[in-house]
């Protein structure tokens, strides 16, 4: 779904445009009451069977983007409940930060097996001859399965000669690696927050838009009208995600015109990542650790802290790319308010941690940015072309993709040390990062730089992106070749790092 225009997308950027236009407007949040009406006009719904219940889940997105909870279904209360707490520049989310708004879910089938109408009653009857609980029989001259007796085995799918029985599952179930979504009295979909890990797969992989996480529109666009110093760091991921005239150039004129004061790509904060992983690495393994896992994906990091506890200590103690940049700036530019923008909602829990909250002021993700350039009818055509982006290296702005960050931490290791031969293992996607996590603890990758990316791709899948994987993939990769140095042995930063940590 992702990278595919829909009403669910056209949805969600009107909210975070509409929510981003009142805070320019001069931050009187009760005009939010007002918005749900802005962005479902008329008097028709566009999808749903009521036009007030589009509203009322409109209702629901504008209050998640403003980073307030979802409002009891059982009790009448209105928009900007709870507003006066959330209206501050200084606001950090309440948990739980992915949300599934009740009435919005569709209550999909979970885990089934179905027969469709290519099914052609045949003589041999495969479907039925394989089953092993007696589930299938004809009805009505077609296969039927008795879904109180399906184990749901998949062996009559297999055995179909026209492929007429379909595996259906929820998609959002689907898509969550680490299990935490389950189903309710009701058939609807809910998150179980102790599993859950912020990675947002679910949300990109709902088909009626029923996940939702939260938000800081509201809180930057306040921070920058107060008169703070807002300075945004970019995750190497944003390259020609606002389309094909958004260059790094424009984008900082446009960032500009937002309010911002400057624009730091997050890969310089990579760069000191990859020389304080390598450092670390060459410390601790195998003297100290048997592997080392990368520390940059927090949905892989609380992964680990989550599922397999005892093995915690083998993540690397390096800070992440995000907060490396967000140090340097604050250090830079003392009293400044720092702005992370990129592809993952995951970033947004990492950035409430204790330790970190005093680095990273705010979270945006590339969609919510774009709210805000619609707010203020951008048009990338017509912006200056400002001074690129140029002190991250090709290895720093690699960490977008699947690979990027073990990569870089290898290349790095065989040039200081090139008699020896770092060996990488990586995984993309929650299940797969488990897969590797039970091999590694099972002692599989003795020695071994361990890379876990939460979303299938690496960041450019995150949930907060805008293009199709694979050109965002490539995209990327253009960008790598432009940058000026390619070692982050080259970078200005590079004795930088050991300060910050």
């Amino acid at each position: 779904m992702r990278g595919i225009p829909s009403l669910i997308t056209d949805i969600r950027k009107n909210v975070f445009t509409e929510v981003a236009r009142m805070a320019y407007a001069g931050g009187d949040y009760t005009q939010a009451e007002d918005l749900p009406y802005k962005i479902v006009p008329g008097d028709q719904p566009l999808h749903r069977e009521s036009i007030f219940l589009e509203r009322a889940i409109a209702g629901e997105r504008v209050r998640l983007a403003m980073g307030l909870s979802i409002r009891p279904i059982q009790t009448r209360s209105l928009i900007t409940e709870g507003m006066d707490h959330a209206a501050i520049a200084e606001q950090y989310y309440e948990p739980p930060l992915v949300n599934i708004i009740p009435y919005a879910c569709h209550a999909c089938p979970t885990n089934q097996y179905r027969v469709t109408e290519h099914c052609q009653n045949c003589l041999a009857a495969s479907c039925q001859k394989v089953c092993p609980k007696g589930a299938i029989s004809f009805v009505n001259g077609k296969s039927f399965i008795d879904q109180s007796k399906c184990i749901k085995c998949g062996k009559c799918a297999k055995a179909c000669s026209y492929n007429a029985i379909i595996h259906l599952e929820r998609p959002c179930q689907a898509s969550c690696g680490m299990d935490a979504i389950v189903s309710d009295e009701h058939g609807k979909a809910t998150i179980n927050q102790d599993k859950c890990v912020a990675c947002g797969q679910c949300l990109v992989s709902c088909p009626f838009g029923a996940i939702v996480d939260k938000g800081q529109i509201f809180q930057v666009i306040q921070s920058i009208l107060k008169g703070d110093q807002v300075i945004a760091i970019v995750a190497p991921a944003f390259v020609g995600q606002f389309g094909k005239d958004s260059t790094p150039g424009k984008i900082i004129s446009a960032m500009k015109v937002l309010g911002f004061d400057k624009v730091v790509e997050v890969a310089v904060g990579a760069d000191m990542c990859t020389i304080e992983e390598a450092k670390d690495f060459l410390e601790k393994v195998p003297k100290e650790q048997d592997y080392m896992a990368t520390s940059c994906c927090p949905a892989w990091h609380s992964m680990i802290y989550k599922l397999f506890p005892s093995e915690k200590n083998k993540i690397s103690m390096t800070l992440t790319p995000m907060v490396f940049t967000a140090r340097l700036m604050k250090k830079q530019y003392p009293g400044c308010k720092v702005v992370f923008v990129g592809p993952c909602a995951a970033k947004k829990l990492e950035a409430i941690r204790e330790d970190i909250r005093s680095d990273v002021d705010f979270v945006l993700t590339f969609e919510e940015l774009q709210g805000m350039f619609e707010a203020k009818e951008i048009d990338f055509a017509s912006l200056p072309e400002e001074e690129g982006l140029n002190e991250g290296t090709a290895a720093g702005r690699g960490f977008a993709v699947s690979g990027g960050v073990a990569g870089a931490v290898a290349d790095l290791v065989k040039k200081e040390q090139p008699d020896m031969e770092l060996r990488t293992a990586r995984a993309e996607g929650l299940r797969e990062c488990r897969k590797l996590m039970q091999l590694a603890k099972a002692g599989k990758y003795k020695g071994y730089l361990l890379e876990g990316m939460a979303c299938p791709g690496g960041c450019v899948a995150g949930a907060g992106t805008l293009l199709p994987v694979d050109l965002a993939a490539k995209v990327v990769s253009r960008y790598q070749n432009e940058a000026e140095t390619a070692s982050p042995l080259d970078s200005p930063y590079r004795d930088v790092g050991e300060n910050l940590d």
